[in-house]
């Protein structure tokens, strides 16, 4: 799909890898809605790409985001929380609104927009999901099986939607796989990356992937391109990447 005319709406899109991904396709001349839930920095987003605001609480189920930000070409479900330590810790209400967050709002989102592309004819859908829903990751439980529900969700609406054909009609569907990103994610999830190793990727690169994975139609994106590898070892030999991920894991 083009990206230059196509009108986009991006959640999560005030900060770290929404943010990155609204100033890149605003270059390539996407028409753009900037969903949310900090107003301010939405506004700031908005001035450099000239996107309409769209604030939205994601965990309230009555948000009525679909509704206000109108047909769009284009979904990217950047929006995500997430939060780390032992399952037994987890405060009251945590591991529900992350669900609602991660999972079941870009469900109920995808319901609600996906009419609208298939009459058109055309359309793409972006799920930014994480390496943790592909392999696990200790002391994430929720937050993997919530990025684990978006990448099934993805695979299973690739078989039943029309694919895209030379002319561009059909609707696309792309899962977004990244390891560690540096953005303000970690501190907000109560615990910051501390390890050397791997090094954090800027939000740029993400949303250059991204863009490119709209333009190009691609199925699954792995940023950076090597994380494709632990995941084909944890789904081909997964007693075997247990092994090592508690060798080489976070202690």
């Amino acid at each position: 799909m083009r990206l230059a005319g196509a009108r986009v709406l991006v959640t999560g899109a005030s900060s770290g890898i929404g943010a990155a991904t609204a100033l890149e396709l605003s270059a390539r001349g996407a028409r753009l809605v900037l969903s949310g839930r900090d107003q301010e920095a939405l506004a700031g987003v908005a001035a450099r790409t000239g996107g309409q605001v769209v604030p939205a609480d994601l965990s309230d189920p009555s948000a009525d985001l679909a509704v206000r930000a109108g047909p769009v070409d284009v979904l990217v479900a950047c929006a995500g929380e997430g939060w780390s330590g032992p399952l037994a810790r987890m405060p009251g209400g945590t591991a529900e609104r992350m669900i609602a967050v991660n999972l079941t709002a870009h469900v109920r989102l995808t319901r609600l927009l996906l009419p609208g592309m298939l009459e058109r004819g055309r359309g793409h859908l972006v799920y930014v999901a994480s390496i943790a829903g592909a392999v696990g990751v200790r002391e994430e439980a929720v937050y993997a099986a919530t990025k684990a529900g978006l990448l099934a969700f993805a695979e299973s609406l690739r078989y039943e939607l029309p694919a895209v054909d030379a002319n561009g009609n059909g609707v696309g569907v792309t899962s977004v796989v990244p390891g560690v990103v540096d953005t303000a994610f970690f501190a907000r999830r109560g615990r910051p990356y501390t390890r050397r190793r791997p090094a954090p990727v800027p939000p740029e690169r993400v949303a250059r992937a991204i863009a490119a994975a709209v333009e190009r139609d691609r199925a699954e994106v792995y940023v950076p391109a090597w994380l494709r590898l632990p995941a084909r070892l944890h789904g081909a030999a997964p007693g075997a990447f247990r092994l090592l991920a508690r060798r080489f894991g976070r202690p």
